[in-house]
């Protein structure tokens, strides 16, 4: 039978396919901007079909309908990264969180940690070889498509084709739902003063030639905005939106010094714009791979210069960086954070930033602390770090005591609570 004979036979619609979703399975989601919508959304219209259904995956950037009150005893969500739309369910004990590095997702799924029963995912329409692209995730995408019992997938003709490693063939899905629509995007974040001051600092690290790796939000864009006397940048990131587009068109950003796929943008997701699924739809200049390669630190450190920015919400006086929870309340999730400030610790002259404003709730509040909020989870320990920028300056942790940590933190803290962090750390150290 070729593969077009099996593609017909496959097709079904989204209200029929989630009919093989039963009481009590694990569905596994497409992540982030490439999530079903299609399918999850006739996977809700369906709930009273099921009982105690787990949902998981890491960020949400869909509805998110089956985490809310109404929807609990349908369906559990088990999130590994928390986003606007689940975040509430955990907090009130509907949904539960799973703390986990990005890189190892797919091992989850491949050694039935974690065994899933159902993946719901979103790709491209096939190639002449049966061959369909995850487009823009693939990330633990493809580990839960290729694992799962059974695998349905909403085949849209948006989806942009991305090459590296992250195609999926029709023999690989059990069933196929043809819905053409917008895939999710991401609107670029307002850069205020205090994002443009970190952005300038965290610039003045990176070399030409380096390789980076952005998060999202106001500071990665912000840094972005700083580096256009740079040349040769290259980019080996476990996601990059709009902001690098302006570099490339520049020519800032050429990728032809990273010594780790030289010439291309590498990552393992994407979220942005359509201009930016229009500049990757069929690009052989960027290549997705799957994060247990993308953000794998032992791959990451294969990249002479490697620069990783990272957030966070708080960091203490040890150098402690809490970037996932707020107290007890998780907020977000590990993500690739650890994966990244590993692999760039490990590479060659590589570095890694944190990078956070020094206040936060309009100034009242310092995320320069003495010790991290209790309850609130380490996410960075101190043995990883190396720098720390916040608008007020650049600490370089790495090598540092405890005293010469707590002075080179107090130094970049916002100046309404410079004396307070200082009376904190002479309580500890006699001689500050």
């Amino acid at each position: 039978m070729s593969w077009k004979e099996s593609y017909n036979i496959k097709k079904v619609s989204a209200a029929e396919a989630v009919k093989h979703i039963k009481s009590g399975n694990r569905v596994v989601l497409g992540h982030a901007c490439g999530e079903p919508q299609a399918i999850i959304q006739a996977m809700v219209d369906n709930a009273e079909l099921y009982e105690g259904v787990e949902i998981v995956h890491m960020v949400a950037m869909g509805k998110g309908e089956y985490a809310k009150p109404h929807m609990q005893k349908h369906f559990r969500h088990n999130g590994l990264f928390l986003g606007g739309a689940t975040r509430d369910a955990v907090a009130e004990d509907r949904a539960d969180y799973t703390p986990c590095f990005f890189f190892e997702v797919p091992r989850l799924f491949r050694q039935n940690i974690l065994p899933v029963d159902v993946a719901l995912i979103q790709v491209s329409e096939p190639d002449n070889n049966g061959n369909c692209s995850l487009g823009v995730s693939c990330d633990y995408t493809k580990a839960a498509a290729e694992n799962a019992r059974i695998t349905i997938a909403q085949v849209n003709e948006m989806m942009p084709v991305t090459f590296g490693d992250c195609m999926v063939n029709i023999d690989e899905i059990d069933f196929i739902v043809e819905k053409a629509e917008p895939i999710i995007e991401l609107k670029r974040p307002e850069i205020g003063n205090i994002e443009k001051k970190i952005g300038q600092y965290c610039a003045s690290l990176i070399e030409d030639g380096s390789t980076l790796q952005l998060g999202i939000g106001g500071i990665p864009d912000a840094v972005l905005t700083f580096l256009k006397d740079k040349n040769d940048l290259g980019i080996h990131s476990e996601m990059f939106s709009d902001g690098v587009l302006d570099l490339f068109d520049s020519g800032n950003i050429t990728n032809k010094k990273k010594t780790l796929h030289k010439d291309k943008f590498v990552a393992t997701f994407m979220m942005g714009s359509k201009k930016l699924y229009d500049f990757i739809d069929n690009n052989p200049a960027v290549e997705l791979y799957p994060v247990d390669y993308v953000n794998n630190p032992y791959v990451i450190a294969k990249n002479y210069n490697m620069v990783s920015i990272n957030s966070a919400i708080q960091v203490d006086l040890m150098g402690q960086v809490a970037a996932e929870s707020i107290g007890s309340k998780q907020f977000s999730g590990t993500g690739g954070q650890v994966d990244f400030v590993r692999g760039a610790s490990y590479a060659p002259n590589g570095k890694s930033i944190i990078a956070l404003p020094s206040t936060a709730a309009k100034g009242k509040i310092s995320r320069i602390v003495p010790i991290i909020d209790e309850g609130s989870a380490v996410t960075t320990s101190r043995n990883d770090v190396h720098y720390i920028i916040t608008e007020y300056g650049i600490a370089d942790l790495r090598g540092k005591t405890l005293k010469e940590r707590a002075r080179a933190l107090i130094n970049i803290s916002h100046p309404n609570f410079k004396d307070e962090l200082i009376e904190q750390a002479r309580k500890k150290f006699k001689n500050m």
